[in-house]
């Protein structure tokens, strides 16, 4: 009988650790978390240096290889066979002036086809006869769009076909006794009211929800496997478990951890971002004479902040929801990186120009919080939208971390004896087939 009696008593006081969350605990065990992730080599740099000096340096990369690409057509020599310049010496003329042209003899238009195909010449320039010597020019362009040094020449030929065509209808209307805009019958002229900053806004928000999802998925990827399988590997899960702190603190402990860091190196890889995209987008924007700026507006910086929070806590929650499965930290990996890249996958429709937040997107976890950090760059708040967002976030953090705590409570999960992932696990709890908890009487 007394055995029964504190068999019962061992259970009551292990269901009333399970029951609630002591915050002293929590500060205590999210305090060796964090001390114990900073001691970790792994942890710190593909968790904060690499999300911070990765992606402006890839950046920078990127649009270095733009430049030297743009660089290396705009001095090349366009290799050009002409037919039917016969009797006209003004285009002639033109042609062998510009000294990024250099006319190639070809025996006819199909054979210099042909060479551009292969990439023998990079364009052809066919003239049908169409009246006297000095009247219309019909003139046929052949090149190929599969070749960067094609798509240059065909790009330099327009233009200088253009101006002959500008110069020649201006001679006619002097001939005429007409000015130039009253013979072409109307003009077009372009202009750009987008200062340089709403430019740098614009191209910041067509690149940023990407790279912000990704930042913070690789600040939170890390830490939740150390979390969990990393503490299996090291044997000190079991050990953790057995302490006197509640299981839902230790859960909520952890859990903080893995959000801190996921916020941690998404609000330092904005930072970044914010410090090295002018002068990274320098040489692009110097041909055209605009100066970017790239400052957010200040009402935006406390959205920015909100969004990385918002958008780590989802992940941390979802991410340990996974790794808690895994028994080592390789397995883990394998287990987290799927959903890294399904996270990451609306994101990446978001960079087409022409979506907006609406209460539909709202709803939606990881696109509402990208589309809100895109906007708020930009200067447009829609608060109504983002206040949906907001609580659709809350609710789906606040669904993914009752999920965990539940999930932690089973002891086979606990033990690691669970076998399958979450949704095998889930579709027996949740199917009313459960194993004996751990230490219960087996009848």
């Amino acid at each position: 009988m007394k055995g029964d009696s504190d068999l019962g008593g061992d259970a009551g006081m292990r269901a009333g650790r399970q029951a609630g969350v002591d915050w002293r605990s929590v500060g205590v065990l999210y305090a060796r978390e964090v001390r114990s992730a900073l001691r970790d080599r792994t942890i710190v740099v593909n968790g904060i240096l690499i999300p911070v000096v990765l992606y402006p340096l890839l950046l920078w990369v990127t649009f270095a290889g733009v430049t030297f690409v743009r660089g290396q057509t705009s001095d090349l020599t366009a290799r050009v066979a002409v037919f039917g310049l016969e009797g006209r010496p003004a285009l002639r003329k033109e042609l062998e002036a510009d000294p990024r042209v250099v006319l190639v003899p070809a025996s006819a238009p199909g054979a210099a086809a042909a060479d551009v195909k292969s990439g023998g010449l990079d364009a052809a320039l066919e003239i049908a006869p169409a009246g006297p010597a000095e009247g219309p020019l019909r003139v046929r362009l052949t090149w190929a769009g599969s070749k960067e040094r094609s798509a240059a020449a065909r790009e330099r030929l327009t233009a200088l076909l253009d101006r002959v065509r500008e110069r020649t209808l201006m001679r006619e209307a002097a001939a005429r006794g007409m000015d130039g805009p009253a013979f072409t019958l109307f003009t077009l002229k372009t202009r750009n009211v987008a200062t340089g900053r709403e430019m740098s806004r614009f191209l910041l928000g067509l690149l940023l929800p990407v790279l912000f999802v990704v930042m913070v998925s690789a600040g939170c990827f890390y830490t939740a496997i150390d979390a969990t399988a990393g503490e299996r590997e090291r044997s000190t899960w079991e050990t953790l478990m057995t302490t006197a702190a509640p299981r839902s603190s230790i859960v909520v402990a952890k859990y903080l951890y893995v959000t801190s860091f996921g916020f941690l190196a998404g609000v330092l890889n904005l930072g970044a971002m914010a410090v090295t995209m002018r002068p990274v987008t320098a040489p692009l924007a110097t041909p055209s004479g605009t100066g970017l700026d790239f400052s957010v507006p200040a009402a935006g910086v406390p959205v920015l902040l909100a969004g990385a929070l918002a958008l780590s806590a989802f992940l941390a929650a979802v991410m340990m929801l996974f790794a808690v499965f895994a028994k080592t930290f390789k397995e883990g990996q394998a287990m987290l990186t799927p959903f890294t890249l399904l996270a990451m996958l609306p994101a990446g429709f978001l960079a087409v120009p022409g979506i907006e937040l609406t209460f539909p997107l709202a709803l939606v976890p990881v696109v509402n919080v990208s589309l809100v950090v895109r906007e708020a760059i930009t200067g447009v708040f829609r608060w109504p939208e983002i206040a949906v967002a907001a609580a659709a976030s809350a609710l789906a953090i606040g669904a993914s971390l009752r999920l965990v705590v539940f999930v932690l409570g089973s002891e086979e999960v606990a033990t690691g004896a669970v076998t399958g992932g979450p949704v095998a696990f889930l579709g027996r709890r949740l199917g009313g087939r459960r194993r004996p908890a751990f230490g219960a009487r087996v009848q």
